[in-house]
């Protein structure tokens, strides 16, 4: 997957750009790249994560675990890792959902503080229950970091597709944005947060999370 990443001030931006953005081991180790990018920035920072097109990320890369079945549990194991790596992350983070967001791309999107969805376009979904697919504890403690029980009972056991009116009302997203001004907006967002990043902030996040991160294997 193409991925840049580019500091606009204090805040990392992060951008999927391949069609529906899969996640395999190249793509998902290029995330990790750019969350050490900002761990080992001194002072104020801040990270947005977006797609490209009609997607957010269209979850794994089924094509080509069906040509390289070896690499579909290297895939999960690098992304439960980064889940963790993310609810740690000693700064506020957003999910810019400029698209779709299916399957494992829902997941990534549900570890960001912040998430800002599209109000005119694209879906969240789970469609792990229609596709008889379990979810490791790793990333369930990713998916349940940040949205509630009852949410994550209609997503999981049910596959809805959430559109953005839908999810804000859920808590799948924080906000909605009309157009195409979603990573204008998180931008903004996260540069207005971007000076609580550190010490006391990194402290927060393992109140906050330290038990959904451990069960991800993430270690520092």
């Amino acid at each position: 997957m193409a991925i840049t990443s580019d500091w606009h001030g204090d805040v990392l931006v992060v951008s999927m750009n391949d069609g529906d953005n899969r996640l395999n081991p190249d793509s998902v180790a290029l995330l990790h790249d750019a969350a050490a990018q900002v761990e080992q920035r001194e002072g104020a920072a801040a990270l947005v994560l977006t797609g490209s097109g009609k997607f957010f990320s269209n979850g794994l890369d089924l094509d080509r675990f069906a040509k390289s079945p070896e690499e579909l549990g290297i895939t999960v194991d690098l992304l439960c890792r980064l889940f963790g790596r993310l609810l740690l992350l000693p700064c506020v983070t957003v999910a810019a959902i400029n698209g779709h967001a299916f399957a494992g791309g829902a997941l990534l999107s549900s570890v960001f503080n912040y998430r800002i969805m599209r109000a005119d376009r694209g879906f969240w979904c789970l469609p792990e229950a229609d596709l008889k697919m379990p979810f490791t504890e790793g990333l369930f403690a990713g998916l349940s970091s940040h949205l509630s029980t009852q949410t994550l009972v209609e997503a999981m056991t049910t596959g809805r597709r959430f559109n953005g009116p839908q999810a804000l009302a859920s808590g799948i997203a924080s906000e909605l944005v009309d157009g195409e001004g979603v990573v204008e907006r998180s931008i903004a967002y996260a540069a207005s947060m971007a000076d609580k990043a550190g010490p006391i902030m990194a402290g927060y996040k393992v109140q906050l999370f330290g038990d959904k991160a451990a069960k991800t294997g993430w270690t520092a």
